[in-house]
């Protein structure tokens, strides 16, 4: 009796749900995921409608072993996602390294180390059950005396500040409870908990006398850097091989918390130079599966029987595509400049041409998916004469020479729109030169040397699912540091401040919203960035890939319920 199976069907816009394996946890008279028959693949015949009548038919067994290939072409400097943000490390580390829970696709959180959880009246304590016998990748066991050190970790040295700056204090009583004492509430804890954000770090062998500050540079998070694999996780998978220029192995750890997870033996990533090399390696079968950003590639995805396109890839991440500012420079520091340089840019052009119309316009600091997105700011629509008026009074009406930097990643994302934002500005008589970088890491160099290392960049910062953990470390003053992904701006406004800090506390939905709406109104004018677009980035996988996490944080995750059909 399959009746009362909750799965997730997609139907074309005709009611056609075609032929689909979705993965269903228990049977109708069962909603214990730990049965027998939790994680059962179900094939829904052909015939369905968007009434979602059709019959789950025979039942798929997933398929223990084998090797999933996937290709990336972002490499993190480091192993460890809870001391440093991006996509590069958080590929490796999300497999590495357990999180406290997993996302559903409705941002709901879901059991994984931490199997239940109470939350008080007044939301500011937090009680966090641990799964008994979870070790780590050495064998010793996972306590709460762990995540109380990783939460540390993470507030000290992650670059999202306000991540974890509500807890407060933290009790261990026993070995598996964990309390959280929150300052005030945190409407973003959940998110902060979860599987790319938060993970569990090996006490017992990172406090050694390393500073709580420096945990950067332990040796556990960067070993696999200079070929000592002594990095100990508590992930489904534990790092066997690393080589950053051309894969990075990792083997499945036998005795994971998960009864019989991970289903892979192995999963290998394999360093692509870029998008191009990484969509012909999909397109031939080398490679089981990859993410990009290039609407020119989503189109061959689309058109490729061997291929399941996934559009909502990292759909949590809410990668935002902006030209960003330097407002230490003496030059760039002149709002007047900033604003001049807005009124030459064509958003629509960038949109409709470079990116034929695939993407969406974006107006500020959030990710125009987001429930706090506001549409209603200033647009800076093209307007030269203004530009040059501006150029003007502040003292370069003669003309002026910057530089545009890109990050490196699709090239109609970042180089083609970095090469027509110069020959926008040529129009008004600022002239300049387009500098280009060799991979991330050089590019990321430009925030280490001073005021004068570079005026504008391209680059693309991420929302990770609510602004408190990916907007707000862009714009307070107090994250203002050395170092990738913080406040490189240098961007400073204490009303804005005031602003951002209240809405990390307010759990009331209307009056968060209209906090973050002031926000965006304010900084749409003062300009620490100027918004292109919402960056999309997709996913595909061969056919014979089964459970691919879909959405949220797609194969940032751990992957433990992923198989082969082979």
């Amino acid at each position: 009796d399959y009746s009362g199976i909750i799965g997730l069907i997609t139907c074309d816009a005709f009611g056609d749900c075609g032929s689909q394996k979705i993965t269903v946890i228990g049977h109708a008279d069962s909603t214990d995921v730990s049965a027998s028959n939790a994680n059962v693949v179900y094939e829904y015949a052909p015939g369905g409608s968007n009434q979602g009548s059709g019959d789950l038919v025979a039942p798929v067994i997933p398929v223990r072993g084998g090797t999933l290939v996937m290709a990336t072409s972002q490499v993190g400097a480091g192993i460890n996602h809870g001391v440093a943000s991006g996509v590069g490390i958080g590929n490796v580390s999300s497999k590495v390294f357990a999180s406290l829970v997993h996302l559903d696709a409705n941002w709901e959180p879901q059991p994984y180390l931490a199997e239940s959880w109470e939350v008080s009246e007044d939301q500011m304590t937090v009680t966090l059950h641990l799964v008994a016998g979870a070790t780590f990748h050495d064998g010793v066991p996972i306590t709460s005396a762990d995540v109380k050190f990783s939460i540390e970790v993470v507030q000290n040295n992650h670059p999202f500040t306000g991540m974890w700056a509500p807890v407060d204090t933290i009790d261990t009583p026993d070995d598996l409870t964990v309390v959280l004492n929150l300052a005030n509430p945190h409407p973003a804890l959940w998110i902060a908990m979860s599987d790319v954000l938060m993970p569990i770090m090996p006490k017992h062998i990172m406090d050694d006398g390393t500073a709580i500050n420096e945990m950067k540079g332990h040796p556990n998070n960067t070993a696999a850097l200079e070929g000592d694999l002594i990095a100990v996780g508590s992930g489904p998978f534990r790092l066997t091989e690393w080589n950053s220029t051309e894969k990075i192995v990792m083997d499945a750890y036998e005795d994971f918390f998960i009864p019989g997870r991970p289903y892979l033996d192995s999963i290998i990533y394999v360093i692509t130079p870029n998008e191009d090399t990484l969509m012909l390696g999909l397109e031939s079968g080398e490679y089981d599966t990859g993410g990009y950003a290039s609407v020119i590639n989503a189109e061959k995805v689309a058109n490729n029987a061997n291929l399941v396109a996934n559009p909502d890839e990292l759909s949590g991440v809410g990668s935002l595509n902006h030209l960003q500012f330097n407002m230490s420079n003496d030059i760039i520091a002149d709002l007047r400049v900033r604003q001049a340089i807005a009124y030459t840019i064509d958003r629509d052009f960038i949109i409709n041409s470079l990116h034929q119309g695939q993407t969406e316009e974006l107006l500020g600091g959030i990710h125009p998916s987001s429930p706090f997105y506001n549409p209603d700011v200033e647009r800076y629509d093209v307007d030269l004469d203004k530009a040059r008026s501006l150029l003007a009074e502040a003292g370069y009406a003669d003309g002026l020479e910057l530089k545009i930097h890109y990050i490196p990643g699709p090239n109609e994302q970042q180089l083609y729109v970095a090469e027509y934002i110069a020959l926008a500005l040529g129009e008004v008589g600022v002239d300049v030169e387009v500098v280009q970088s060799a991979d991330l890491p050089s590019w990321a160099g430009i925030f280490f040397g001073g005021p004068d290392a570079w005026h504008m960049t391209m680059n693309a910062y991420f929302n990770w699912g609510d602004p408190v953990i990916g907007v707000q470390r862009a714009y307070v003053c107090a994250n203002i540091v050395v170092g990738v992904f913080v406040n490189n701006s240098a961007y400073c406004n204490e009303e804005v401040d005031e602003i951002l800090y209240a809405a990390a506390a307010e759990t009331d939905f209307d009056a968060r919203k209209a906090l973050y709406d002031e926000f965006q109104e304010i900084t749409a004018v003062e300009l620490p960035f100027y918004g292109i677009n919402a960056l999309p980035i997709y996913g595909a996988h061969q056919a014979d890939v089964m459970n691919m996490p879909l959405g949220t944080w797609g194969s940032l995750s751990g992957m433990e319920n992923v198989w082969v059909d082979r």
